[in-house]
């Protein structure tokens, strides 16, 4: 009986320790929270395709010792911006600290820096984008001192640091931004900021910025909602409602582009302000035009990662997927790049980058293009189309060629009317 007492007191110590650490747990609210940190599972085979190379925005890179160097462009951009509003850097810092609970819920994660050490974290971060956005969209904003945008627009630095504001991990909610740059406006030396709110910039960046085509319309309707710049991007590119079929047999045999040339498909750009709209009509294929670059790999798996784990239909995941299916091999590309569909790219480096993209994503129980792949199969299956393209392509593919086949068939036909009229004559 003495020895189950003992070891009551034990286990209830064990039960104090135990609540201790369950008091500091983090519980965003489902609302909230939006930025995520990548599962290990997928960061270990793309580590460098999650992690900002040169840029830390939010706590979660915050302390990454190889990133320090931007620190210094981050506080002189907040000393420019400073100067320009009567607003107090204390009052600032009051603001966010008045939103801390707030803004610390946006993370899925609990953040372990001390409440001074996060309030001054978003104040630099934050005023780092508006600086720049503002030095994006009006030139009269650059200083001497600026190393990130060059004589004629974005130096090299600004380029290479560019694609650091779209990674999952390196996210500010939004609408922290949009409030500080209000507060800003709210006193200032001279009318610096008329006719400017955050929302003009951040249209202005996106739409300069080439690495996804966007509907411009889209920006205006989403941004009020979108709770930070990868949000945005994820919200734009979805397509207005489809018809969606059961995902895995929808994926299953999807021709690849050469396959559905041979069958005398048709290849068309359509829209180049809705990326994701890819359809199939009357034989022609719309697939709408992109210029794939040399991080778009890396963008496509942060989009695709936040998709999923945001709750969002795999819209997205379903394009990569799709395409990945039609671009097998460079022959697939080289067919689009000549058709005008893709460009700045190399054939064999796009289908790379999508077979790579496409091993990671998902197709759960419906997929977005199940009609366009039933509609593409149906066709190729067709023997009519096939023979009819193999008379253009082969027959038909130069004026030279239709000249030598009409005048062939010619010949034949003079030759057989011959024939007949001896036959008659006996």
């Amino acid at each position: 009986m003495e020895n189950m007492e003992h070891a009551l007191i034990d286990m209830e110590k064990l039960a104090d320790s135990l609540s201790e650490k369950m008091k500091t747990l983090h519980y965003p609210s489902s609302e909230e929270c939006c930025i995520y940190r990548v599962p290990q599972s997928k960061r270990c085979l793309h580590p460098s395709h999650y992690t900002p190379p040169m840029l830390s925005i939010g706590p979660l890179h915050h302390t990454n010792p190889e990133l320090q160097a931007m620190e210094v462009h981050k506080l002189r951009y907040l000393h420019h911006f400073l100067r320009r509003t009567k607003v107090s850097m204390a009052h600032f810092l009051a603001f966010i600290k008045e939103r801390e609970a707030k803004l610390r819920n946006c993370y899925a994660e609990t953040i372990h820096l001390e409440s001074d050490e996060f309030v001054t974290m978003i104040l630099v971060d934050s005023v780092f984008i508006i600086e720049l956005f503002l030095r994006d969209y009006d030139p009269n904003f650059r200083t001497d001192d600026d190393r990130i945008f060059g004589k004629s627009g974005l130096s090299l630095l600004g380029i290479e640091m560019n694609d650091d504001l779209y990674l999952l991990e390196n996210q500010l909610p939004l609408f922290i931004l949009n409030e500080l740059f209000d507060l800003a406006k709210t006193e200032t030396y001279r009318d610096i900021y008329e006719e400017i709110s955050f929302k003009t910039i951040t249209h202005a960046w996106f739409s300069s910025d080439p690495i996804l085509p966007i509907d411009h319309m889209k920006i205006e309707t989403h941004f009020s909602k979108a709770q930070h710049f990868l949000d945005l991007l994820v919200l734009c590119l979805q397509p207005s409602p489809q018809p969606r079929e059961d995902g895995e047999v929808a994926k299953q045999n999807i021709p690849g582009i050469k396959e559905l040339h041979e069958a005398g498909v048709r290849f068309e750009s359509r829209s180049r302000e809705n990326l994701l709209d890819i359809t199939f009509s009357n034989g022609i294929l719309g697939i709408p035009f992109f210029k794939e670059y040399y991080l778009t790999e890396r963008l496509y798996r942060n989009l695709i990662t936040f998709e999923i784990m945001h709750g969002y239909p795999r819209y997205f995941n379903d394009y990569v997927v799709i395409m990945s299916y039609l671009l097998r091999n460079p022959k697939d590309a080289d067919l689009l790049i000549q058709s005008g569909i893709i460009g700045g790219t190399s054939s064999e480096r796009l289908s790379t980058t999508l077979q790579s993209v496409s091993k990671n994503s998902l197709v759960g129980h419906s997929f977005s293009y199940g009609h366009v792949a039933k509609d593409l199969r149906a066709y190729c299956k067709s023997p009519w189309h096939s023979w009819k393209a193999n008379l253009k392509q082969n027959y038909f593919n130069t004026p030279w060629a239709s000249i030598s086949v009409i005048a062939a068939v010619i010949l034949i036909l003079l030759t057989v009317t011959q024939t007949i009229c001896s036959i008659i004559a006996l």
